[in-house]
């Protein structure tokens, strides 16, 4: 299915430079990619997330009709309590990380860009007899993050998801432009990017691949309930979870800061012992250049690699940090 790009009208702010990958449409930076680092870290600024899209699901059956379908337990979520959750494949495969937050009216969700339209296909074909009601709201709301500590004032009848990171706040996007001239200086995608690796957070499309399940991500720990009844793919969840171990794991690489290029998604992960020739233990996901901790990157590799071995990213010497136990 051919996903559709959201341009955003904050790329015509001073010095924005355009992302590019599954960030097209909104501002990869503003021109100094630290400074802006800094400020996210300092509860400064806000990150125009307006290519996400947005689902909103409304009825009265909605949550009891979302918690059949989705790993999380939702069927009594409270009135803006933020959450997250996934959707599986019948072999416990990610399909999609969706995070919601319901007004006590309406479920609403953002998720990666351009995969909307997949995600309402599929809830579509699943609504039966519940009264609920799935739309695309991606032409009307537009989703921009505000830092932890942010102090900037958003209208109380706008949605907000809060997390301990932050708020996404899901904004008129008629009120866009207005929004961003009130509540700081804009930072990029990158910077936010940077630090949702420091902080070890997967992102679906690029920590995921057809095969990946929830348990090699750490996401039991926050899009999983272990005990709730059943949905499209618990019984792998609960099967790896109580007899096996997963595949592969998730791991946070710190980088060698000599070298100039960052390894790329995709890029092969190989034992330093075994050198730049040997067979790869896995891959890199995402990278990015940390203002504090200098090139760092998540990888996912093969479960039963040494937690103490050096490793390799492309020829780039990389220590690792476990994020999910072997």
């Amino acid at each position: 299915m051919q996903r559709q790009t959201t341009t955003s009208p904050l790329l015509s702010l001073p010095g924005a430079v355009p992302a590019e990958g599954p960030d097209e449409g909104v501002a990869a930076h503003y021109g100094d990619l630290f400074r802006e680092q800094r400020a996210l870290a300092d509860g400064k600024g806000f990150v125009d997330l307006s290519h996400r899209g947005v689902v909103a699901v409304t009825g009265q059956d909605r949550l009891a009709w979302l918690h059949l379908l989705l790993t999380q337990h939702v069927s009594d979520l409270p009135p803006g309590q933020a959450t997250e959750a996934l959707i599986l494949s019948a072999h416990g495969h990610i399909e999609h990380a969706l995070y919601l937050v319901d007004d006590g009216t309406t479920t609403w969700m953002h998720v990666e860009p351009g995969t909307q339209g997949e995600l309402i296909a599929y809830l579509e074909s699943m609504k039966f007899f519940y009264q609920v009601d799935v739309s695309d709201r991606t032409g009307e709301y537009a989703v921009v993050h505000l830092p932890a500590g942010s102090i900037a004032a958003v209208p109380g009848d706008w949605p907000v998801r809060e997390v301990a990171y932050g708020r996404d706040v899901f904004v008129p996007r008629g009120e866009l432009e207005d929004l961003a001239g009130q509540v700081g200086t804009p930072v990029g995608v990158l910077a936010l990017e940077a630090l949702r690796i420091e902080a070890h957070r997967p992102r679906v499309g690029l920590e995921t691949d057809h095969r990946t399940i929830p348990h090699e991500l750490g996401w039991l720990d926050t899009a999983v309930h272990l005990d709730k009844g059943c949905y499209r793919g618990q019984e792998t969840v609960a099967r790896v979870h109580n007899l096996g171990r997963p595949p592969r794991r998730l791991v946070f690489l710190h980088l060698d800061g000599s070298e100039v290029k960052l390894p790329g998604h995709g890029t092969p992960v190989r034992l330093a012992a075994d050198g730049p020739d040997g067979r790869p233990v896995g891959t890199v996901t995402s990278s990015a250049r940390h203002w504090e901790l200098g090139p760092i990157a998540l990888a996912v590799i093969k479960r039963n690699t040494p937690v103490d071995a050096a490793l390799l990213a492309d020829g780039t010497a990389a220590s690792q940090e476990t994020v999910v136990e072997p």
